[in-house]
């Protein structure tokens, strides 16, 4: 019977309180949600990317900065023809871009090109299969006594 007098005078509060706890986890793993979409987003919305803007129109995006949110996008909705949009008009990626470059990918990409010229100049790459062997790990020693590695 004390069960049922603790509920009787305490129950709605209880019930309020865990119905709180319940908003406030809910409301949290629905930011989060949100939040992890977003960066997805951010991710696919570069250059050559085919998206879907509040307006229903579909276009490629042209230009993007996703460090400058008030910066316009442009994307490009017929050939020759592009518009301005806000940043935040983008509603979804529809295609993401493939084979599109990102800029970490570009600076390393130079930095091994660099490499390689730099070998070139050097002497160290003389040709084609020295080159090869670089790529692969074995050793360009030109040494008519020195032994093939296997």
């Amino acid at each position: 019977m004390e069960f049922a007098a603790f509920f009787a005078e305490y129950g709605l509060i209880v019930l309020l309180g865990l119905l709180l706890v319940f908003m406030f986890w809910s409301s949290r793993r629905r930011m989060q949600k949100q939040k992890a979409e977003q960066e997805v987003k951010a991710r696919q919305t570069v250059p050559g990317a085919e998206v879907l803007l509040q307006g229903g129109l579909y276009g490629t995006i042209v230009a993007y900065d996703p460090e400058n949110l008030d910066q316009p996008a442009i994307v490009e909705i017929a050939p020759g023809v592009d518009i301005k949009v806000h940043s935040q008009a983008i509603l979804r990626v529809v295609d993401p871009a493939e084979g599109v470059v990102s800029e970490d990918e570009l600076i390393e990409s130079e930095a091994d090109e660099a490499e390689y010229v730099a070998d070139v100049a050097d002497g160290d790459i003389t040709s084609i299969d020295d080159d090869r062997k670089s790529a692969s790990g074995e050793s360009t020693d030109t040494d008519p006594g020195a032994k093939p590695q296997a």
